[in-house]
């Protein structure tokens, strides 16, 4: 009796376990986590954009890979890291060619999923030197303008980046990119334009003390994982430069809001309004070299006058950018730290970087600003040499 009693037991515990089993969920997700590259051949990790809603209304989430000068871009075989149980094709480790972008596709461990990827490979760095701001695409659901340029060869090119991501988290927004602090305005200097509003940023971003969005955009990447947890790392500054930059110039129109707020991590609205002071615009760039130890650089010192990396800045004389609601002409040229010059040999090698920043309010890295100080941006030119020059 008691062998049939345990017999009954164990037999119906391995049913329970058999049950738990079978009722396991397979995993949901299908994402590409990491690219990487055999070799020595890349020189930053993969940069991963936030998804852009295409003409048909599907989303394709964009990857770059940045790699040296020389390397050899018609046989890559990217190894691709995958979410648990997910399968893509092309499979990891194929052979492509990347003179153009390859689209890749992620099915999840259960089947019902898919993602699509579209891998990109820059050999050249920065390939544009013109801006105009008439190119958009859609990003968070529909909710926010990501602008891109053109190469020579029509490819597109995402070396802007912005906030709005770390804006689409706040309770502030709605799926309206005219809501966001950067969008394409309509009235350019010539066609249509950047443009960067200074805008409160509501409830949920009060209470991780970052209750004011400055309107930004500029080259390099917004990491969006660390964004309510360090902002400041969050923004990398900068793309690899092969020229010498000498000159930034475009054409503006301010208006700063009516009342300046610096941060108080004591009010309920965590703001405490300045009565009299002024917001103030930014526009500068900064010219760079990438170190093994820190190859990108972020909004902590980019600008930090003891930054060893810096080697040299166009920053606006902020006498000279005046509120105003006509196109107005600036020119910044660029000024060498003390000491510093170009290596023409790591210019070859391209182990320069450049970033171009405009912001709707200075201290907006700070979150303090006046909502509705609106930065207007258009026909942007970066000048250069070709090869290293004298710093004097």
């Amino acid at each position: 009796m008691r062998l049939k009693a345990t017999l009954l037991c164990l037999l119906a515990l391995a049913g329970v376990l058999a049950s738990c089993i079978r009722e396991e969920a397979l995993n949901t997700e299908a994402d590409i986590e990491n690219v990487v590259l055999q070799g020595n051949v890349m020189n930053r990790p993969a940069v991963f954009g936030d998804a852009i809603t295409q003409s048909d209304g599907s989303k394709v989430y964009p990857v770059m890979l940045y790699v040296k000068k020389g390397t050899d871009v018609s046989k890559l075989a990217p190894q691709l890291t995958l979410t648990e149980g997910a399968t893509v094709m092309p499979e990891s480790g194929t052979v492509l060619d990347f003179t153009r972008p390859q689209d890749y596709v992620v099915t999840s461990q259960d089947g019902q999923w898919q993602r699509h990827y579209r891998i990109a490979v820059n050999a050249s760095g920065l390939s544009n030197t013109q801006y105009s701001f008439e190119n958009v695409r859609l990003g968070g659901e529909g909710k926010y303008h990501i602008f891109y340029e053109t190469d020579q060869l029509g490819v597109e090119t995402f070396a802007w980046a912005s906030g709005n991501p770390g804006f689409a988290l706040t309770d502030a927004n709605e799926r309206n990119p005219l809501n966001f602090p950067t969008f394409q305005g309509e009235d350019g200097y010539q066609g249509k334009c950047l443009t960067l509003i200074t805008r409160r940023a509501g409830g949920l971003a009060e209470s991780v003390n970052m209750p004011i969005a400055s309107g930004n955009l500029f080259i390099g990447e917004f990491d969006l994982l660390n964004a309510l947890i360090d902002p400041l790392l969050s923004t990398k500054f900068g793309m690899q430069f092969e020229s010498v930059p000498t000159k930034l110039s475009g054409y503006y129109k301010y208006t700063p809001g009516e009342t300046f707020y610096e941060l108080d991590k004591t009010a309920e609205d965590k703001l405490r309004p300045v009565p009299g002071r002024k917001d103030q615009p930014n526009i500068y760039a900064i010219f760079y070299e990438s170190t093994d130890e820190r190859p990108i650089l972020d909004a902590t010192d980019a600008l930090a006058e003891d930054n060893p990396q810096v080697i040299s800045t166009a920053v606006v004389n902020q006498d000279d950018v005046l509120p105003t609601t006509e196109w107005t002409y600036f020119e910044i040229p660029f000024t060498y730290r003390p000491g510093k010059s170009v290596d023409p040999d790591k210019l070859a090698a391209g182990r320069y970087c450049l970033a171009i920043v405009f912001a709707s309010s200075i201290r907006g890295d700070y979150f303090e600003g006046a909502p509705g100080s609106t930065l207007c941006i258009d026909e942007v030119e970066l000048t250069y040499e070709e090869e290293a020059i004298d710093a004097e």
